[in-house]
């Protein structure tokens, strides 16, 4: 991977991860578009470097509203009310909604695997993303504010966030579509989906971290990527900061169109290169 493949990938990262049109699916299409033949390792390393920048991204954006929810919850515990702050109970709402993308991943571990691999089953999730951005709004009564979710509520969400395991299905699109089909509105739907993604983005970070560390020459290959995990971190953050902006008074349907575009092109492309 070169410097410039490194910037323009951590960039795209940035974007995509937080805008509900799929990081995975954005990173297994861009270098086969461009004919770029980065090494499986290089792309591993890039992959965890992006991921843990991403991750810093929502704790910079959501950091006082984390450290509130996590100073409730201790104060729930400790006068037996758990529930009572709504500060702490959305924070045992983000655990709950962890849950079930948490054994499915451990579970089709294997099968996410190939699916990185095939240029088709990437584009055809696009397109699945499509339907769900196009389902969010076509479902959604967009009548309830965050102060009315209930332990369902997330449940269900979380339930939505195991689709978004595969590449092309976007964790923000999928996750804000579960939350929009329980009536939320667009700005505390996708602001739940953002808090909800940091313990599997947390997790996820950690065990890649390890195996990053085994690797022996890692210390020679930061220089590339360092400017990419930069890049990634710092458009990550004006990303989530739009978005939440923009879904106030916006719908999700430009995004509808445009995972169905780029899945149709990219379809096209993966048939005709075949």
């Amino acid at each position: 991977m070169t410097l410039i493949q490194s910037i323009i990938l951590g960039i795209i990262q940035g974007l995509t991860e937080f805008l509900p049109i799929s990081s995975s699916g954005h990173l297994v299409i861009l270098p086969h578009l461009l004919g770029w033949d980065i090494p499986a390792q290089d792309a591993f390393i890039f992959d965890v470097l992006v991921q843990v920048a991403t991750l810093i991204a929502v704790l910079a954006y959501f950091w006082s509203d984390l450290a509130a929810m996590a100073s409730a919850m201790v104060s729930g515990i400790l006068t037996r009310r758990p529930m009572d702050d709504l500060r702490s109970r959305i924070g045992w709402y983000i655990l709950i909604a962890t849950i079930p993308a948490g054994i499915a991943g451990l579970l089709l571990k294997d099968t996410v695997e190939r699916a990185f691999a095939s240029l088709t089953a990437t584009a055809s999730a696009l397109l699945f993303t499509a339907l769900l951005l196009v389902a969010a709004e076509r479902l959604g009564k967009r009548s309830k504010s965050i102060d009315r979710l209930t332990w369902f509520d997330a449940l269900w969400i979380g339930m939505f966030q195991i689709l978004a395991i595969f590449p092309g299905v976007s964790r923000s699109g999928s996750t804000i579509t579960g939350a929009m089909t329980r009536d939320l509105k667009r700005p505390p739907a996708a602001r739940f989906a953002f808090l909800m993604s940091l313990p599997i983005m947390l997790a996820a970070g950690l065990l890649a971290t390890i195996d990053l560390l085994q690797i022996e020459n890692l210390a020679s290959l930061l220089p590339v990527y360092i400017p990419g995990f930069i890049s990634a971190a710092v458009v990550g953050y004006f990303s989530i900061r739009w978005l939440i902006g923009y879904l106030s008074q916006h719908s999700l349907y430009i995004f509808a169109a445009y995972c169905f575009l780029l899945g149709t092109f990219t379809l096209i492309f993966s048939i005709w290169a075949s």
